[in-house]
């Protein structure tokens, strides 16, 4: 029997902000892996995990993509064909933390968008503030199918954090998950000058109910934590004078179609 591509990946984030104060945060940190064609059978596999329902581990469509309680799968491939990319009937896998206990914040949640081939098509990369807006960058990758570490580049169209402004651009470095993963945004300013370094990194573990439950010992209550750690990390930054920016409207469109650039 082939193994389930879902899997878990337990690390760290790392953010280190070099203007107009320095400031770096570290936390623990796992993510779940879910190949998007597996999400329905997995509550059959996992006493604590379930789809759409209540659990000590949950994942709920409507977390994602355009809010609605509808298949994400649908939502990626409509997203997709928006920006002229056809997967067909190729794989869609999210790295993103699931619910926990029925709360969930996910800043960064990101989309391996794959060919039937097994070539890598697109990225799609979905960013929540905690004003609970959201927007997606969708990059297609570049040809040919790149190989190792992808690197791509887009403009900034949704307002994030308020010590930062809007005229900025982000850089995204990832790897495909394999063994490890890697995910990280460089934000540059409008001279090109680093702003922050947001990253991170893990390294993979069998989806299982002794691993989802180990995690609640180790990583007791993580999802609350994000939020309470995003707040107090801000009430830090103010305390060191960084400028605070007006929170500009949402965009318009829920989605920036980016040209593809080098790997």
């Amino acid at each position: 029997m082939t193994e389930a591509a879902s899997s878990l990946y337990v690390g760290a984030v790392v953010h280190q902000r070099f203007a107009p104060r320095r400031h770096r945060l570290r936390y623990r940190l796992y993510q779940l892996l879910i190949d998007l064609d597996e999400l329905a059978d997995l509550p059959s596999k996992l006493r604590l995990f379930s789809h759409n329902r209540f659990d000590v581990f949950s994942f709920h469509d409507r977390d994602h993509g355009d809010g609605r309680a509808r298949d994400l799968r649908d939502y990626v491939r409509e997203t997709l064909a928006g920006g002229g990319i056809d997967i067909g009937a190729g794989k869609i896998r999210l790295l993103c933390m699931p619910r926990l206990f029925g709360h969930v914040f996910n800043p960064l949640s990101v989309y391996y968008c794959y060919r039937p081939d097994g070539a890598l098509a697109a990225m799609l990369y979905e960013v929540t503030n905690t004003y609970r807006e959201r927007h997606s960058y969708l990059i297609a990758a570049p040809p040919p199918n790149p190989v190792g570490v992808i690197r791509q580049t887009c403009a900034k169209a949704l307002f994030v954090s308020p010590f930062m402004d809007m005229d900025m651009t982000y850089d995204f470095t990832v790897d495909r998950p394999g063994d490890s993963v890697m995910t990280a945004i460089e934000v540059r300013d409008r001279a090109e000058r680093p702003m922050i370094v947001a990253s991170f990194a893990g390294r993979r573990r069998v989806l299982s109910d002794l691993a989802l439950a180990t995690l609640l010992f180790t990583h007791p209550l993580l999802t609350l934590k994000v939020v309470a750690a995003i707040h107090w990390e801000a009430v830090k930054l103010f305390l060191k004078g960084v400028k605070i920016h007006r929170h500009p409207p949402a965009p318009v469109a829920t989605v920036s179609v980016v040209p593809p650039t080098a790997a």
